[in-house]
């Protein structure tokens, strides 16, 4: 099946206070680029090219304005209006016309995924039910918790529980079949006031449709809601750029590995580039061709 792609960008960034005061968070810096790109980086390697980005009224615009229509990238971006934050499963019904009879991965701007993106792609390749991934983290309570039995089978779901029963929270990247507008249709608000993602989640679950993939060490997850994640969130970025050389959630980059635009495409990106960094990175980039490795 194929599926379309949302991108939740919305919230108020209250954690991130006062810096969030002046700028959207998701183009708060994380070490060289916008936040935001690295969620979009996400679903772009994993073959996505429709993508309906979902923030305040306030941001929008100025997500607009940075990211445009993402036929530079060789993409499909259009824009919808979050007005308050009434949660995550909120998405999809907003979205419900982007969507239509398609499935949907959605992913939490403010999440940061670094590694090999194959548990990914093979979730999306699902065409039935949906698809959920699980990563040990030292405070579950933090997050929702995935439980399991002991043949390593899903049997429940948590959000921000007080006694988590495993270590294993859920990150904010989510694959969902064709059936998840139905179902977020049935859903009501929990005692936060919000339609919890876990709730649709739990439903699927209790229809004996969820898949549950548990992502190896070798996976790095980081969350930037807060100053010192987005702070270590940056750290942890220079690291790995500093060390091979290579960018990481480099958008143009990805729209060409991927041969969603040409050489000739991104040659003309470069040129409209001011001389730095990053355009001498790109620059190399296009001159070692379109092979992946």
């Amino acid at each position: 099946m194929k599926k379309k792609a949302i991108l939740l960008a919305g919230g108020a960034g209250t954690r991130l206070y006062p810096i969030t005061k002046i700028v959207c968070k998701q183009l708060l810096p994380v070490y060289d680029k916008p936040m935001i790109c690295y969620p979009l980086a996400t679903l772009m390697l994993g073959g996505l090219r429709e993508v309906l980005i979902i923030s305040t009224p306030k941001d929008l615009p100025m997500l607009r304005d940075y990211l445009g229509d993402g036929a530079h990238l060789g993409i499909r971006i259009e824009y919808a209006e979050q007005a308050k934050p009434d949660g995550i499963a909120q998405a999809f019904l907003i979205g419900a016309k982007f969507i239509g009879d398609s499935g949907a991965s959605l992913i939490l701007g403010d999440n940061i995924f670094y590694g090999k993106l194959d548990f990914y792609r093979e979730a999306l390749a699902l065409d039935h039910g949906a698809c959920v991934f699980g990563y040990q983290v030292r405070d579950p309570e933090r997050y929702g918790v995935v439980e399991f039995d002991a043949t390593g089978k899903a049997i429940s779901l948590e959000e921000k529980p007080e006694k988590p029963k495993s270590h294993f929270a859920v990150p904010g990247l989510y694959v969902y079949d064709g059936q998840v507008v139905d179902l977020c249709r049935t859903l009501r608000p929990s005692a936060r006031g919000e339609l919890e993602i876990t709730d649709l989640n739990l439903l699927y679950l209790k229809r004996k449709e969820l898949h549950v993939k548990l992502l190896s060490r070798g996976m790095a997850w980081l969350d930037t809601g807060t100053q010192t994640s987005l702070l270590e969130a940056g750290n942890y970025i220079a690291t790995i750029e500093h060390r091979q050389g290579l960018k990481v959630a480099c958008l143009e980059e990805a729209a060409f590995r991927m041969g969603f635009i040409k050489q000739t495409d991104l040659n003309a990106i470069i040129d409209r580039l001011p001389k730095g960094e990053y355009r001498d990175y790109l620059r190399m980039v296009c001159d070692e061709g379109p092979a992946t490795g």
